[in-house]
């Protein structure tokens, strides 16, 4: 049986510093076991980076006509 040393809160907490390479080694370590034993955890951090991405290569595009009056609308 292969033990977790870390909860996956405490992996969600860090998961920000983790990407930014701001843990110190013995931290990013455990992490990454982590991410290997935990899909759900792994599923997080792929997600994280994928936002990251998205936001931070600074493409925009055209939405359609009446698109934000419509988000609008909704969002009221």
């Amino acid at each position: 049986m292969t033990v977790i040393e870390m909860s996956c809160v405490e992996v969600w907490r860090e998961i920000s510093n983790f990407l930014e390479e701001w843990v110190d080694p013995e931290l990013r370590g455990r992490m990454e076991a982590h991410f290997a034993l935990c899909s759900n955890c792994k599923a997080v951090l792929d997600g994280t980076k994928n936002v990251v991405k998205l936001i931070a290569d600074g493409q925009t595009f055209e939405v359609p006509a009446g698109f934000s009056e419509r988000l609008f609308s909704k969002l009221r």
